[in-house]
């Protein structure tokens, strides 16, 4: 794929740094570390370019909170980036654990961090799925999206690198 942005989905501060939720954020963290980037700040996110392909793509970390990534969208948009060449990085409940995926286009299927960004690009963006599982009761999603994996600290760090691998590719 040839993007020019990618937007890592995640809860600015400390306390949500290892949660379910956060995923997209570390993976983002992983793709501009191995690419020796540094964050800048502006306004409601964190940014930086990595290359990929040859090419420089702007890699997001928007701090605002999930309800409202969609906000750097703007920022986006003002560089003339259009949906097909956003990838955005996020959790998904309705996958398993390890499973991961690239997908173009789809609903937010409830995910409030997509609802934000839809609301401003449309639903015709590409998405990296990283599968986090899903509780029985559906009135723990909020706690389970927001408590930390259950799995080691090792494999999911293998995970995010797969995930990044996918990026790359």
């Amino acid at each position: 794929m040839n993007y020019k942005a990618i937007i890592g989905l995640g809860n600015p501060g400390p306390e949500y740094f290892y949660t379910r939720h956060n995923i997209g954020f570390r993976i983002v963290d992983e793709l501009v570390a191995l690419d020796g980037g540094l964050w800048k700040k502006r306004d409601e996110m964190e940014y930086t370019e990595v290359r990929l392909h040859d090419a420089s793509v702007i890699v997001i970390k928007p701090q605002t909170f999930m309800n409202n990534s969609g906000r750097v969208c703007s920022f986006l948009q003002k560089k003339g980036i259009k949906a097909q060449q956003l990838l955005v990085v996020h959790d998904e409940l309705e996958k398993p654990f390890g499973n991961i995926s690239l997908k173009e286009g789809g609903s937010s299927k409830g995910h409030n961090g997509l609802k934000s960004i839809i609301s401003v690009y449309g639903p015709d963006f590409w998405r990296l799925r990283f599968g986090i599982g899903r509780p029985e009761d559906k009135d723990e999603v909020p706690a389970y999206v927001l408590a930390r994996f259950k799995e080691s600290k090792e494999q999911v760090d293998a995970e995010i690198r797969k995930a990044v691998e996918l990026i790359q590719q």
